[in-house]
């Protein structure tokens, strides 16, 4: 039986690093959640995602996210992605009333040129300090940062604001 309470829409978003730099794209002004602000690549995952590919053992699909992302990547930007890894997770209520949890991970910039999708329509390669230039969607920023400190090789804890 179907459980509203345990639905859930589940995103996978990506920081793409390349040159000590992170990739941020603007949303386009149709977009329904946060038309117009500065965020990282991503999307919902779909049953297609992984019932689309053969299994990895007899019952499971693994590495689900990165499969995902690697494809809202590419769709969104042109890009292909590699070393794909765990930064933190959100969740929010959408305007439409669907809870949505979010992973957000990062990855290496592997090649392509950006060629946008039509829900973007601008990106940039910025450092942490560039990012506040831009109007991103709020907690982003915080997510480049730990990044940043992670690839310094400081120790990052959790999310939090501010940080």
């Amino acid at each position: 039986m179907y459980d509203q309470n345990k639905a859930h829409y589940l995103v996978v978003t990506g920081v793409i690093v390349k040159d000590g730099k992170f990739l941020i794209t603007k949303r386009a002004p149709t977009e329904k959640a946060f038309p117009n602000k500065w965020t990282v690549p991503g999307g919902k995952l779909e049953l297609k995602d992984y019932t689309s590919r053969q299994k990895d053992t007899s019952s499971h699909w693994y590495n689900i996210f990165e499969h995902l992302l690697r494809r809202e990547v590419t769709e969104e930007t042109g890009l292909e992605i590699k070393n794909i890894k765990y930064l933190t997770s959100l969740s929010y209520i959408r305007s439409d009333g669907i809870p949505t949890i979010i992973v957000s991970l990062y990855a290496d910039y592997h090649n392509g040129e950006i060629k946008l999708c039509q829900d973007l329509t601008d990106h940039a390669w910025v450092t942490l300090e560039e990012s506040k230039d831009y109007e991103l969607i709020e907690g982003i920023y915080e997510e480049l940062e730990m990044l940043d400190k992670a690839l310094k090789g400081e120790k990052i804890n959790e999310w939090k604001k501010g940080s």
